[in-house]
């Protein structure tokens, strides 16, 4: 489903990736572990297509990502892609609800349609008492529920998160490691974690191990 061709990326004289290869499959769980400065978040930014690499490429189901304008990119990244970030990156000003739906208007989808998924997102998630609530009226773990529906709400084929639960208590990260293999049971998505948690990488189909910007 997702192939990696020689990623390279480097920050003035700083060479952060060095040719990076992997495949990753339809429906897998990978978990991207290495210590800090081992080019992981890079390597999940230029996967998302939020940032460019200066060489390689990424190819999406048999698509190459490297020819693609900056308009087409953001288009590919709506339809295709959803994102789970450490610290949620929820809109203080709007509710729950409000939140999931954004990328949905973005994406110029049915307005009634989107509204109606994020609804049954929330309500899966177990959000039901919350979809009204702004995001500081929200615990850790509600917060990053939310942000797990967001990233759902377009039907992505692949879900990348970076350090999903560096921010929550044990028990609280335990039930959204949790959360993502019951999504990919029901819903066939592709899920790539950047961890430092070992019981989320161990839980994980498969582990890439990064060092000096190489996969191991």
């Amino acid at each position: 489903m997702i192939e990696s061709k020689g990623i390279t990326k480097s920050y003035g004289d700083l060479q952060v990736l060095k040719g990076v290869n992997f495949t990753i499959n339809k429906g897998e769980i990978v978990s991207v572990v290495g210590a800090s400065g081992a080019g992981k978040t890079t390597l999940l930014q230029i996967l998302g297509t939020l940032d460019r690499a200066d060489g390689g490429d990424i190819v999406f189901e048999n698509k190459s990502t490297s020819a693609l304008t900056k308009k087409e990119l953001a288009q590919f990244r709506n339809q295709n892609i959803g994102f789970v970030f450490q610290f949620h990156h929820l809109l203080p000003e709007f509710t729950a609800f409000e939140n999931v739906c954004l990328p949905g208007y973005i994406g110029k989808r049915n307005k009634k349609e989107v509204e109606t998924r994020a609804k049954e997102l929330l309500i899966q998630l177990g959000l039901v008492d919350r979809i009204e609530h702004k995001p500081n009226e929200l615990s850790g773990g509600e917060q990053q529920r939310v942000s797990v529906a967001r990233a759902l709400i377009n039907d992505p084929a692949l879900i990348l998160a970076d350090e999903p639960s560096g921010n929550l208590d044990s028990t609280t990260a335990k039930e959204l490691h949790q959360l993502f293999f019951d999504l990919r049971d029901k819903f066939q998505q592709t899920f790539v974690i950047v961890t430092h948690n070992e019981d989320l990488a161990k839980m994980a189909d498969r582990t890439l191990v990064m060092k000096d910007g190489m996969i191991e």
